[in-house]
C-alpha cells in the first residue's frame, strides 16, 4: 500500500481542516518546507489540495503551490477546484503534477470526465468524498443523495482506475478511516481505491492493507506526530 502525506493548501498555508469546515483549521506553516521535510525523511509520494479552489475561492495559492511542486524530489498528485479540461491540463503541464484529482465535476458531468479520461488516461484520479455513503460536492459545502459506491462503478465502466476515498466524517478526526465503507468501495468496484479521512494509527494502516487498499493518505496524524514516518516505514506493505 502506497502512502501519500498529505499538504492541504488555503490562504498559502499548509493547515489541517476538521470535518472540511474552514472555520475549524489549525496552521502548520509553509507548504514548500512542509514537502521538502517529507522528502528528507524518505517520502516520495505527495497528495495536495487547494482548499481555496475547492471552495470555489479565488485560486490564490497556484505560486505556492508550483514552489511546492518544484521542490520536492518525487510524485505529486493534486486536487482541489479542477473542473474542466483546462484546469487538468494547466496542473499537468505547467504545475507539473503527475496525477489530477478531480471531485465535484464526476457528480454532475460523466461525458465530461470521459473525455479527460481519453485525454489524460493514467493521470486522472477521482476523489469521491462521502457522508453516510453519499457523495458531497464543492468542498463538502453541499450533499447529494447519490450513491459514492454507485458513481464509483460508473467511473470504472467509463476508464478510471483509481479514486481517492474520503469518509467526512472521519476527515481531521483522528478515529481511525470507516473500513468498512473503504472495503465495500473496493470489493464492488474493483477499482484501486485510495483512503483518506482518519488514517491515524498502525493500527489503521495495518486494516487498509487487509482490506486490499491501494494507498492511504495521511494529514493530521502526521502533523501532530500521532504517526512518524519512521514508524510507518516498518510496516509490512507499505511502500513510500
Amino acid at each position: 500500500m502506497i502512502i501519500f502525506p498529505a499538504i492541504d493548501i488555503l490562504d498559502n498555508q499548509a493547515v489541517r481542516l476538521r470535518m472540511g469546515d474552514p472555520s475549524h483549521r489549525t496552521v502548520y506553516g509553509d507548504p514548500r518546507i512542509i514537502a521538502s521535510n517529507f522528502n528528507k525523511q524518505g517520502c516520495t509520494r505527495l497528495h495536495i489540495v487547494d482548499l481555496n479552489a475547492a471552495f470555489n475561492q479565488h485560486f490564490g495559492n497556484r505560486e505556492i503551490i508550483q514552489e511546492t511542486i518544484s521542490v520536492f524530489d518525487g510524485f505529486v498528485q493534486i486536487g482541489g477546484g479542477v473542473r474542466s479540461l483546462e484546469d487538468v491540463t494547466e496542473r499537468i503541464e505547467t504545475y507539473g503534477a503527475a496525477n489530477v484529482i478531480i471531485g465535484t465535476a464526476a457528480l454532475n458531468e460523466l461525458s465530461f470526465l470521459k473525455a479527460i479520461i481519453q485525454r489524460f488516461p493514467n493521470q486522472v484520479i477521482c476523489s469521491l468524498d462521502a457522508k453516510n455513503g453519499n457523495v458531497a460536492v464543492n468542498g463538502w459545502s453541499q450533499y447529494s443523495q447519490v450513491s459514492a459506491v454507485e458513481l464509483a462503478v460508473k467511473l470504472a465502466d467509463i476508464g478510471f482506475r483509481t479514486i481517492v476515498y474520503t469518509d467526512i466524517d472521519k476527515d481531521g478526526m483522528m478515529e481511525g478511516p470507516n473500513i468498512e465503507r473503504t472495503a465495500e468501495m473496493i470489493l464492488k468496484t474493483h477499482l484501486q481505491v485510495i483512503a483518506s479521512g482518519g488514517v491515524s494509527s498502525i493500527g489503521s494502516l495495518s486494516c487498509l492493507i487487509e482490506i486490499g487498499c491501494y494507498g492511504a493518505i495521511i494529514g493530521k496524524a502526521i502533523y501532530e506526530r500521532a504517526l512518524l514516518i519512521e514508524d510507518v516505514k516498518n510496516i509490512n506493505g507499505v511502500e513510500l
